[in-house]
């Protein structure tokens, strides 16, 4: 695969992904307000969003240190959204909100309603950077290096094409682009099977068999609570990232409030979970799959670093790299135009209070876009093992707070002192992150995973207890 096929692909794919740009903002806005999205649409569209280039690379890398128990993970997202459908979204749709942190602003305060957006803004921004990071540094692989390109250079040119298909697409630009990013990933994982059986000697069903047969299909883990991978700190931590990284993100919920109403949004949700676990199963199968014909051609990478070498390898065809890159294009210009237009939305009226002032926006939306690119330069400097792990442990520390806020507004009817809240805030992922930090030395040697992110949200929640007041009647 050269670097001009490369090119070829990123250019044919732009040249799509700007005209469904253009041809979405047609009787909308870019903040979506139009709400006509037909709720299937918005549910596939929510697997490109989600399905990261992280997801794309990391999670068929993880199958050599965790096997398949990243499906209890799933198993908690299952839970989680069903909390979102019946929860969070008739909730969303009675308040009219552009961004859901205005609940917290009705509910306490504008110190409370700034301080979520604000965790928004840090955790987006970063998580957004790690994808971004990745994805980058696959292409410099790729296409930068034989071209004798810089990195910084990379990760300019794509902040800028992320930048400009969205600046005037906005939300219904990033559904569509979305669709397409989903159903392009999921044929790359296909097509990519049937090249490995292939180069394995083995039929489809095959290699479905030897998956199965591999060590590396484990999918429970009951027998070591101190083991990061035990079933219920996955099943706990999957839920309530869902709950926190979906139900409390804009990102996310842009797309579920462009439906028409909440039961359309519902279905949405629903079908949504269904989908994307199907997906996930598919992209841990490929990495058994992968690991296999990497252990019988001599390949030692691993991790993220696993399905670019095989798929690259002498062994297979040019096409199945031309499908790797097609697919990671696709996932990460997804989520990075996802990411973009909810910080531009989260920014414009949240923290800034500009309500939907079109001169404002497009302000925001280059300033977004400039600490994205400054972000994703200074995350070049610290390398991550995993991707998909830098990401969630991000999402414990900054999500917490916003979960433990919509938690205690929705389930207690208490007021709270609202100058004190940021305070709060900060306080509950500081002790958490001492806790982490000292975890095997004072509790016998046990690691938190994913449930860090509950323990976040208990602790802000007993913090917002602690500056509370009965509320007046």
């Amino acid at each position: 695969m050269t670097p001009y096929a490369i090119i070829a692909l990123i250019s044919a794919y732009l040249a799509l992904m700007f005209n469904i740009a253009r041809l979405s903002r047609r009787g909308g806005d870019f903040f979506g307000s139009r709400k006509k999205t037909p709720w299937p649409l918005v549910a596939v569209s929510m697997i490109g969003a989600v399905m990261s280039g992280v997801t794309f690379v990391s999670v068929p890398g993880m199958v050599g240190t965790s096997a398949m128990g990243y499906l209890q993970t799933c198993i908690g997202f299952m839970a989680g959204y069903v909390v979102i459908a019946f929860v969070l979204i008739p909730l969303y749709y009675r308040l009219q909100v552009v961004s859901i942190y205005q609940y917290l602003d009705r509910r306490f305060g504008i110190n409370a309603h700034r301080t979520g957006a604000w965790f928004f803004f840090i955790s987006k921004l970063l998580g957004a950077s790690v994808r971004l990071f990745l994805f980058c540094l696959i292409l410099q692989m790729l296409l930068f290096d034989p071209l004798g390109l810089p990195f910084a250079l990379n990760v300019l040119l794509n902040v800028a094409l992320i930048f400009a298909y969205t600046f005037r697409g906005g939300v219904r630009a990033v559904i569509w682009t979305d669709v397409l990013n989903a159903f392009c990933m999921v044929a790359a994982v296909i097509l990519t099977l049937v090249f490995v059986a292939k180069g394995l000697g083995l039929s489809l069903p095959a290699l479905r068999g030897a998956v199965a047969q591999s060590d590396m299909s484990r999918v429970f883990f009951f027998d070591d609570i101190n083991h990061p991978q035990f079933f219920w700190k996955q099943f706990l931590g999957g839920l309530f990232i869902v709950v926190g990284m979906t139900g409390m993100d804009q990102d996310m919920m842009q797309r579920a409030l462009n439906c028409k109403n909440f039961r359309s949004s519902q279905k949405n949700m629903l079908l949504s979970t269904v989908l994307q676990t199907a997906v996930i199963a598919l992209f841990l199968c490929l990495g058994v799959a992968l690991t296999l014909y990497a252990d019988a051609n001599g390949i030692a990478e691993r991790g993220d670093r696993l399905f670019p070498a095989v798929a690259t390898a002498e062994g297979m065809p040019a096409v199945a790299g031309l499908f790797f890159a097609l697919g990671l294009l696709t996932s990460a210009f997804g989520s990075g135009g996802s990411a973009l237009t909810a910080l531009t939305t989260s920014f414009t009226v949240d923290i800034l209070g500009a309500g939907k002032n079109e001169s404002t926006r497009k302000k925001v939306h280059v300033a977004m876009a400039a600490a994205v690119a400054l972000t994703v330069l200074l995350f070049s400097a610290v390398r991550s093992t995993s991707a998909i792990d830098a990401v969630f442990k991000i999402a414990s520390y900054t999500y917490g707070p916003i979960l433990g806020l919509f938690a205690f507004g929705i389930l207690g009817r208490r007021q709270v002192r609202d100058r004190l809240v940021p305070f709060v805030a900060v306080a509950a992922p500081a002790v958490c992150l001492v806790l982490q930090l000292h975890s095997q030395e004072w509790f016998g040697g046990y690691t938190f995973s994913y449930e860090l992110l509950p323990l976040n949200a208990l602790l802000t929640c007993f913090g917002l207890l602690c500056i509370s007041r009965r509320k007046n009647s």
